[in-house]
């Protein structure tokens, strides 16, 4: 079978997954975080004090009660995390990368210098960069004022995207922008929210008062993610509208109006 019949078949399988796995991780992000916004709104009169809101839910023929506490009290026999999703869609988005870009000869402008494996490497160093960038801004006292922090984090997406404008084909640089949102958002789960959970869950066991700032640094990242996540969405289908997007001689201009546009739609999804 000729090569770009396989590349062809990885294209559409490693997309196929990728989409299904996105819907499932996102839609998951936005049903806690509504939870968030909504289960301090009723709570019975009768309830235990350590409960801090509780919330009914139908779906599919099945009601559910959900209980959120402030100090957990009795753990159960399995507790669902919820985060292989997160995993296996960055797994299947940076496969995609691979696939479509890095062998795929998008990576470059015809005139480029550079070599495509060159750009290859210098596109995975990227979204490492751009984690530790994150990472570090929203570590630093800035970033406890989110105001503050958004507007420096926009800022540095714009001037990432001119940058590797310069370096990368239009096409490239945009959605590597959404790769680093990605990164980011998996690693958010992996780095930040899972271990400051398990941390949590160990002070409940031992009936140990659990460290809440845990909670407030995993919370932000949540939100954060949701904040990521439509962005991101655009600029995964923006290769099929290049003139308003990437192809555009003002793709700078056209990519920050489509970030604030996401997180106004956030916003309001988050209530």
């Amino acid at each position: 079978m000729e090569w770009y019949k396989i590349h062809e078949y990885l294209n559409l399988f490693f997309r196929w997954f990728h989409v299904i796995i996105g819907i499932s991780w996102i839609g998951q992000i936005y049903l806690f975080n509504w939870m968030e916004k909504t289960l301090p709104l009723e709570i019975d009169t009768d309830a235990d004090e350590n409960i801090s809101g509780q919330l009914w839910m139908v779906h599919g023929g099945g009601f559910y009660h959900v209980e959120k506490q402030k100090i957990p009290r009795i753990m159960p026999r399995t507790l669902h995390w919820f985060k292989w999703e997160s995993a296996l869609t960055w797994i299947s988005g940076l496969s995609l990368l691979i696939i479509v870009y890095y062998m795929g000869g998008l990576m470059l402008e015809p005139d480029s210098e550079l070599t495509e494996t060159a750009a290859g490497f210098m596109g995975a160093g990227i979204l490492a960069i751009g984690y530790i960038v994150y990472y570090l801004l929203w570590k630093l006292p800035l970033g406890n004022n989110e105001i503050i922090g958004s507007i420096f984090s926009f800022l540095l997406i714009i001037a990432f995207f001119i940058g590797l404008d310069q370096v990368f084909s239009s096409r490239a640089a945009m959605m590597h922008i959404g790769a680093i949102f990605g990164t980011i958002m998996a690693a958010n789960v992996w780095l930040t929210i899972l271990p400051a959970q398990r941390k949590m869950i160990a002070s409940a066991e031992k009936r140990e008062p659990p460290d809440m700032s845990l909670a407030v640094k995993a919370r932000r990242c949540s939100k954060h993610n949701t904040y990521m996540s439509i962005p991101l969405i655009l600029i995964m289908i923006s290769s099929h509208f290049p003139t308003t997007t990437y192809g555009n001689s003002d793709n700078w201009l056209f990519l920050g109006g489509y970030i604030l546009i996401g997180w106004i739609v956030a916003k309001w999804m988050r209530g």
